[in-house]
C-alpha cells in the first residue's frame, strides 16, 4: 500500500483526489495548507506528495522548497494551467512531474506510479563506475562526488543513471521523457529541462560549463566526455 500526502487547498478536490486513491488501494493523508503538508510528512513518512501549487499562506511552490531542503520524497505537483510559469518554477523548486488538472483518478495513479519506479529502478550497465570525481552506484542507487554523497531526488537519479550508461551517447528529449518519466506521447519538454538543470547545480563545479551532462544544441543531451 501506497501512502500518498495530498497537499490540496480545495476540499472537493481533496476528497475526491483521497477517495479515488483509496479505492485504488492507497493510503491517503488529505491536508489543505502547505504548513499541514509539512507537518504531516515529518509526522507520517508517506511514500509520494501530491502538491497543488495555488495554496493560502504557504504557497506550493515555497513547500516544495522546504520539502526538498530535507527530503527527497517524491513530488508530483498538481496544476489547473498547462502553460502556468509556476510549473517550470515548481520542477526547477525538486518536484519531480506534474498533473494538469482536472484529471482522472487513473492519469494521477499512472504518473504516481511512474515517478515512485523511478526510487527503485536502476539503469542497466556495470554495477559501479567512476567519472572523473563522480562515483556512481547502480546497485546501492548512490552517487559520490569526491567520496560525499550527493542526495538526488528519484528523478534525477534516475536521469542520471540512464544518461550514464550510454556516455557520449545523444538522446533527445523526447527520448528522455519516455525512458526517464514514462511518457509515451509528445510531452512537456519543461520536465527534462527543469531537471538537468536541478542535477548540474548538484554533480558539476560550474553548472555554466558543464563536464558530464552536456547539451547537444537543438537536439537533446548527452553524458561525457568520461
Amino acid at each position: 500500500m501506497t501512502r500518498v500526502l495530498v497537499i490540496e487547498d480545495d476540499p472537493a478536490v481533496r476528497r475526491g483526489v483521497g477517495l479515488g486513491l483509496r479505492h485504488q488501494g492507497h493510503e491517503t493523508l488529505l491536508v489543505g495548507t502547505g504548513e499541514d503538508g509539512l507537518a504531516e510528512l515529518i509526522a507520517s513518512a508517506p511514500d509520494i506528495v501530491l502538491l497543488d501549487l495555488m495554496l493560502p499562506g504557504m504557497s506550493g511552490l515555497e513547500t516544495c522548497r522546504r520539502i526538498r531542503a530535507f527530503s527527497q520524497v517524491p513530488i508530483v505537483i498538481l496544476s489547473a494551467r498547462d502553460d502556468d510559469v509556476d510549473v517550470v518554477v515548481g520542477l526547477e523548486a525538486g518536484a519531480d512531474d506534474y498533473v494538469i488538472k482536472p484529471a482522472s483518478t487513473e492519469v494521477i495513479e499512472a504518473r504516481m506510479r511512474a515517478v515512485l519506479r523511478r526510487t527503485t529502478q536502476a539503469a542497466t550497465g556495470n554495477a559501479r563506475s567512476e567519472h572523473g570525481d563522480l562515483l556512481i552506484d547502480r546497485v546501492a542507487l548512490r552517487v559520490l562526488k569526491r567520496g560525499a554523497e550527493v542526495a538526488l531526488a528519484p528523478t534525477e537519479l534516475k536521469l542520471l543513471l540512464f544518461l550514464s550508461a550510454a556516455p557520449e551517447q545523444t538522446f533527445s528529449r523526447q527520448q528522455l521523457l519516455e525512458q526517464v518519466w514514462e511518457h509515451a506521447f509528445h510531452g512537456d519538454y519543461r520536465l527534462v529541462d527543469a531537471c538537468v538543470m536541478r542535477l548540474r547545480a548538484k554533480i558539476e563545479d560550474d553548472s555554466r560549463s558543464p563536464r558530464y551532462i552536456q547539451t547537444v544544441r537543438g537536439f537533446g543531451y548527452r553524458f561525457g566526455p568520461l
